[in-house]
């Protein structure tokens, strides 16, 4: 397994395959991820724990324990675990560097 550190947190990839990624994502409290959107990767992200605020660019979504979002391509999103540490299971496309980042807290 692959561990990625991150500002907000930390990445651990449990499969990485020609057709998907799968990855675990562990935001501390308070922390939020990029508002960023992807040219091609699609990503399914599934609450494993906590709560979590899914900022996208047409309002606010609170995600619970079990919940699941599904993010095209060209979807604007924002991660912020503002309650509680969460940990996330994403499953995605496999185009890992597809990001394109609006703001970041991080000055990445």
């Amino acid at each position: 397994m692959k561990i990625v550190k991150k500002p907000w947190g930390y990445e651990k990839w449990f499969a990485v395959a020609e057709k998907y990624v799968g990855k675990i994502l562990f935001i501390k409290k308070g922390r939020r991820l990029s508002k960023q959107y992807h040219k091609v990767k699609h990503e399914t992200i599934y609450t494993f724990k906590g709560r979590y605020i899914m900022e996208l660019a047409k309002g606010k979504k609170l995600m619970k324990q079990g919940s699941v979002i599904v993010i095209p391509p060209k979807r604007i999103h924002r991660m912020y675990a503002k309650f509680c540490d969460v940990m996330l299971i994403e499953v995605s496309t496999p185009q890992v560097k597809d990001v394109v980042r609006l703001e970041d807290d991080y000055g990445r």
